[in-house]
């Protein structure tokens, strides 16, 4: 059996320009990596505030789990009727759900976001509103109380920035939710035409989605998500004190996230990273990499290169065997893993040559006796 070596090396990332964290307005924000939900930064991200229109994604998650898109809603006189953001929905008319979720989540429209919780509710808003609650105890958003299905502004209606952002992240899981989020017009029935609030959607590289709110109460709120460089970063403020502030703090915010992930190329193809012992008195047998590994990688966090390879090699071997892996690793979570394979070709000794090998090791032995 071959006897198998581990050697590890710590590799410490350089530290990003961007040092300091940025100076941001509001009452809350946190800045999150999408895909693992590791938190980058952070500011009173539990507290419990007024988070207006951003409402509107519990209301969309409980309207995608209990109805289909395309089924057919008639707007009650009560959707019909509410102020503020509105698609100009029609007491009686019919839409469909998809229609619906666009309004909702493009234009913010409060009316929209009853229509569902009144077709969801089987005609009872506070059942509803039952449903939002029970649903956020069950995903554990402990600041979430829901009072109304849009947003407005209600004694108790709350949430918190690290609630809206795992609900933000499990919602942009359904292609649906990316595809209208990202939207920057939407039309529905009736020649409505429907513009974005998310002002980022025109100006922030890499953005997609995810959903604003306001309130004279909430003040400026949004919940921005963005991928560059292989990296999903999303940003919420909560509070803003007025929209240029809001879209400029998330902008620094997103910025800030971006500059915690580095690509450093670990692993070179062809580089040598072990040699084995072919025996036989060859020289010994350089593994290299098979490809290069460049991670996604924090820059705070060490990264660890573990070589696994045999000492010792049995002959014949082929140029490209597979012989060893480089593994990476950060804080114990295997990032990748290259094989090593042989640098060149080595056969084994015919009948006599390995007998004269062995001839000339004994040799070497008995006149070590003497020596």
């Amino acid at each position: 059996m071959r006897a198998v070596v581990i050697a590890a090396a710590a590799l410490v990332l350089a530290a990003p320009a961007l040092g300091a964290a940025p100076q941001v307005s509001g009452r809350a924000w946190i800045v999150e990596n999408g895909s693992t939900g590791d938190v980058l930064l952070a500011h009173n991200a539990a507290a419990r505030v007024p988070i207006a229109s951003i409402t509107k994604l519990m209301t969309v998650l409980l309207t995608l789990e209990h109805t289909r898109l395309n089924a057919d809603v008639t707007v009650s006189p009560e959707a019909a009727s509410v102020g503020e953001s509105s698609a100009g929905l029609v007491a009686g008319e019919h839409l469909t759900v998809r229609d619906l979720l666009e309004a909702a989540l493009v234009a913010s429209a409060n009316d929209a976001a009853d229509a569902l919780a009144s077709y969801v509710g089987h005609g009872s808003e506070a059942r509803f509103v039952a449903m939002m609650n029970a649903r956020a105890r069950r995903l554990g958003l402990t600041s979430s109380h829901y009072v109304r299905p849009d947003g407005l502004d209600a004694p108790g209606h709350v949430s918190s920035a690290r609630d809206v952002t795992y609900l933000a992240r499990l919602l942009m899981h359904r292609p649906v939710i990316r595809q209208i989020v990202r939207m920057r017009v939407a039309t529905i029935p009736g020649g409505r035409v429907l513009h974005t609030w998310n002002d980022l959607l025109y100006s922030y590289p890499g953005i997609f989605g995810v959903k604003t709110g306001h309130t004279s109460e909430a003040g400026w709120n949004e919940v921005a998500a963005a991928r560059r460089g292989g990296v999903s970063i999303y940003a919420t403020l909560l509070g803003s004190p007025d929209r240029a502030t809001r879209n400029g703090d998330l902008a620094k915010l997103l910025d800030w996230g971006f500059s915690r992930y580095v690509h450093p190329r670990v692993v070179v193809a062809g580089r040598t990273y072990a040699e084995s012992e072919p025996g036989y008195g060859r020289h010994a047998l350089a593994l290299v990499a098979a490809r290069s590994f460049v991670p996604v990688a924090r820059v705070d966090r060490p990264l660890v290169r573990r070589v696994v390879y045999p000492d010792t090699v049995s002959l014949p071997v082929s140029r490209g065997q597979s012989l060893g892996q480089v593994r990476v690793y950060q804080e114990g979570r295997l990032l990748g893993v290259v094989p090593l394979v042989a640098s060149r070709s080595i056969a084994r000794p015919g009948l006599a040559g390995r007998a004269g090998w062995y001839a000339g090791r004994t040799l070497h032995h008995v006149l070590g006796w003497f020596s």
